[in-house]
């Protein structure tokens, strides 16, 4: 199993050991630095307003990100498509 995958496979077994929200919480803010959390909360709104159809330069103006990394998340979200 390639390394890269083995260890995203831990952090996913890890998290979904988590019992309640709470938990949840807590084991994200022991992971992620305080712009590291905020910067997955944002990519999780741009994979949001994406799947709603909301164009990417609206997407950008209204979180206050750049259109690159709305349109990083938009990449994302076809290649998932895509294995599908």
């Amino acid at each position: 199993m390639d390394t890269k995958i083995k260890n995203i496979s831990s952090l996913v077994n890890y998290l979904l050991a988590r019992t309640n929200p709470e938990e949840m919480e807590q084991s994200l803010n022991e992971l992620l630095t305080a712009s590291e959390l905020d910067e997955i909360v944002n990519r999780l709104q741009i994979i949001k307003m994406l799947k709603k159809g909301i164009p990417q330069r609206k997407i950008a103006e209204e979180l206050g990100v750049g259109i690159a990394t709305v349109t990083r998340g938009s990449n994302a979200l076809k290649k998932s498509r895509e294995k599908k």
